[in-house]
């Protein structure tokens, strides 16, 4: 933006209004519109432009009580599905996923998920970083309170900003990811230590410096493993904090010797992801 230097009060007036409208028209095309129902709303944001690796993101608003779904929904419930297919110089896009919540799903068991609101981070690469891009996002989701209702929305965004004003909203978004970590690493929450104990079930000791609300959620090797929540148990070894669960909900004809599973720990504001091999 050309900075002017006024010569008179009134070419200053006018100087500071149309600094206005372009910092408004700015801010407009780093956010698409939001695209609501009646129960939560939906937009893209655009990160600033540099280079073939950009950052975007998919913010959702949920009214209060109401909440939507983790890419594991937990024992039920219906993950989130996205689709970036007619985005425009656009290699690959990835949903970066941020730390879920534990809710009771009223029917004994607990579904994982967001309330209020949630920015998931997208990590996109241009296929030329000289050309223009346009990122569009047909996405399908539910809202759930006592019941679910799916959701479909379709909006799209340029990623052009050189510096975008919603660059502070993307990487506190990027804080809450969990982090890549490994069973047995120094940091004050970790996992120890991960074992079978029978055919069916699996013990995960956890490390934490106090006894702060602690979740841990596992994955198996494809969306149609439907592995239980752990559950924490009442009674642990001296100090660790052990979680246990059964090897159910495996497809047919999978088998769990190999098997490679995602641990996601969760504890305060503190969150990792393991990948381990079960033995």
């Amino acid at each position: 933006m050309m900075v002017i230097v006024p010569m008179r009060a009134a070419l200053g007036f006018a100087a500071t209004l149309v600094a206005s409208s372009l910092a408004i028209e700015a801010r407009a095309q780093d956010a698409s519109p939001w695209q609501r129902d009646g129960h939560s709303a939906v937009r893209l944001l655009a990160g600033s432009r540099s280079g073939a690796v950009l950052l975007g993101g998919i913010a959702f608003q949920l009214q209060p009580g109401w909440k939507t779904y983790w890419r594991t929904p937990g024992d039920s419930g219906v993950p989130p599905r996205f689709d970036f297919s007619k985005s425009e110089n656009i290699e690959a896009v990835t949903v970066l996923w941020p730390a879920p919540t534990k809710f009771d799903d009223g029917a004994g068991g607990h579904s994982l998920g967001y309330h209020d609101q949630i920015v998931l981070p997208l990590r996109i690469v241009a296929k030329n970083a000289d050309k223009p891009v346009t990122l569009r996002a047909d996405i399908n989701y539910a809202v759930c309170e006592k019941l679910c209702i799916p959701v479909e929305a379709n909006t799209e965004i340029p990623i052009a900003s050189a510096a975008s004003a919603e660059d502070s909203a993307l990487f506190a978004a990027l804080d809450t990811v969990p982090k890549p970590a490994n069973v047995g690493d120094p940091n004050p929450l970790t996992i120890r230590d991960v074992k079978r104990e029978g055919k069916s079930t699996v013990l995960v000791d956890v490390v934490t410096p106090d006894t702060r609300a602690l979740s841990l959620f596992v994955e198996g090797p494809t969306p149609d493993w439907a592995l239980p929540v752990p559950k924490l148990l009442e009674h642990s070894p001296p100090g660790v904090k052990r979680f246990a669960f059964e090897l159910d909900g495996l497809p047919p004809g999978a088998s769990p010797e190999g098997a490679a599973l995602k641990l996601t720990l969760v504890g305060g504001e503190h969150s990792y992801e393991f990948n381990i091999n079960l033995e």
